[in-house]
This record gives C-alpha cells, sequence and structure tokens, in this order.
C-alpha cells in the first residue's frame, strides 16, 4: 500500500509542478521571466500570446498527467519536453534563468523522478496487482 501512496503523490506534485508552472508563472504573469525567456528566444513581438500559449499546453500537461490517460506517452513527453526546454535555455539564456546554468540540475532532477515514478514505482505495482 506505501507504493501506492507514494507513486499517488509523486504524481500530484509532477502535475502541481506543470500547473504552477503554467498558470502561476505563465498565464497569470506571476513570474514575468518566464515572459522574458520566451521574448529572447522567440522574439519580443509575440512574447505574451506565445507564453499564454505554453502556459496554457502546460495547464493541459497538468491535466494529463492526473487522467493517467496513456502514462508512458505522457511520461516519454514530459521528459523530453522538459529536457529540450532546457537545453535551449541553458544555451540562449542562462542569465535569465532563476540559478543560471545550475537549472539543468533541477531540470535532470524533475525528469528523473518522472521517470522513477512511471517506469519504476509503476511497474512494481503492476507486477503486485
Amino acid at each position: 500500500m506505501v507504493i501506492k501512496e507514494f507513486h499517488s503523490i509523486l504524481t500530484f506534485l509532477i502535475a502541481a509542478v506543470w500547473l504552477i508552472n503554467g498558470l502561476v508563472c505563465k498565464v497569470l504573469n506571476l513570474v514575468p521571466r518566464h515572459g522574458q525567456i520566451v521574448g529572447q528566444i522567440l522574439g519580443d513581438e509575440f512574447s505574451r500570446p506565445l507564453t499564454l500559449a505554453i502556459g496554457v499546453s502546460e495547464i493541459i500537461m497538468a491535466v494529463w498527467v492526473l487522467s493517467r490517460y496513456k502514462s508512458r506517452l505522457n511520461t516519454m513527453a514530459q521528459m523530453g519536453i522538459v529536457a529540450v526546454m532546457n537545453i535551449l535555455e541553458f544555451l540562449l539564456v542562462p542569465d535569465l534563468l532563476l540559478w543560471g546554468k545550475f537549472n539543468s540540475l533541477f531540470a535532470l532532477l524533475f525528469i528523473g523522478i518522472v521517470y522513477y515514478n512511471e517506469f519504476i514505482l509503476k511497474e512494481k505495482l503492476n507486477r503486485k496487482s
């Protein structure tokens, strides 16, 4: 029972990361640095609409995580998106990142947690069932 609860907690925490980054940081624009990152990478002219679109996409990702629909595909998508996004930010705008180039460590940790939750914990649950 402990594994099932831990898996559920991690699933909710992963969804919370997507929801907070999408809604709070981007849609509500409470962390303007996110819009600045988008503007510097993709151009200032459309930075607000693009930041909104990214934020809405992150909210949709949170819903997808919670739905557990095609969770393996979701996990691979999350890992790929976080990796690509962080590589781009690392190379193009490290000065705008909260922890500079150390943001990559947090991204790698998040990717590891997402992987662990789906491919290790969930597998343990499936074997016990």
